[in-house]
């Protein structure tokens, strides 16, 4: 049987990488007796293969891992049994049962949501550039009011580097949407830039560039520590009804009601 996990991850869990979540998640897996399949050879491991690794500072509510198991109880059983050997900044939001016909999580991926919100302690922060001087609220307020003249640009041009190139792409037909959504932090009303964007292993654009090109369409200056990066949720694409899937929607999902 295959199950499809899906967890947040927040606090300081977000400076925790990849490699290290997947061996967190094997040894909680062994804690919580659940009977995973292993491989065959002479160093056998779990079979699980994780979705699309999350960049380092960045914190989730939609990420996802594939596991095989000889057996188990109920999906319930699984994800109870499972959350228990979490910490407090990682919790398993569902368990699903995968159809037969479901492909892997990681060669699934096509497009991810996003939400960006400037820091608190950035706020007050003082920058100058061009002997301009502004705080960064007022770099926060105008990256919200130029959303729609941003989005209306004909094209969106960024030098991406590799480490044997580097070329021009243009990154407009890779963000899918964009809006200014209103949210709660720490008891406050605040709004956040909201987006869905390509991802996976065709075409993946980061949330950061995104930011980068809208303070250079600002003409203010780009913070790369001020913002707070959140991936809400990961999608598949069907092309039979034309529209992205949640990777978690792909059979029969019990949610965990926390």
């Amino acid at each position: 049987m295959k199950l499809r996990i899906k967890f947040s991850k927040h606090g300081s869990m977000k400076f925790v990488g990849h490699l290290d979540i997947m061996r967190y998640f094997q040894k909680a897996l062994r804690r919580a007796e659940i009977d995973v399949a292993l491989t065959d050879g002479f160093s056998p491991h779990q079979k699980m293969s994780f979705a699309l690794p999350l960049g380092l500072g960045l914190c989730s509510n939609g990420e996802y891992f594939d596991v095989q198991l000889n057996s188990y109880t109920t999906p319930e059983n699984v994800m109870k049994r499972l959350d228990k050997q979490m910490n407090d900044e990682i919790k398993i939001l569902s368990v699903t049962v995968l159809e037969d016909k479901a492909g892997k999580a990681m060669s699934m991926v096509k497009a991810a949501d996003y939400s960006v919100v400037m820091k608190e302690e950035y706020l007050d922060k003082v920058y100058e550039i061009d002997g301009k001087t502004y705080t960064g609220r007022d770099v926060w307020d105008s990256l919200i009011n130029s959303l729609p003249d941003f989005l209306l640009q004909k094209e969106i041009i960024v030098l991406k580097k590799t480490k044997k190139s580097e070329r021009e792409i243009d990154i407009k037909p890779l963000i899918y949407y964009m809006s200014v959504k209103e949210i709660r932090v720490n008891s406050k009303e605040n709004k956040c830039i909201f987006l869905k964007v390509s991802q996976g292993s065709e075409n993946n654009l980061k949330p950061e560039m995104v930011i980068e090109q809208m303070c250079k369409y600002i003409k203010m200056k780009m913070d790369i520590f001020a913002y707070q990066y959140t991936r809400e949720e990961l999608y598949s694409y069907d092309e039979e009804k034309i529209e992205y899937i949640p990777l978690g929607d792909y059979g029969e999902r019990f949610v965990n009601e926390i």
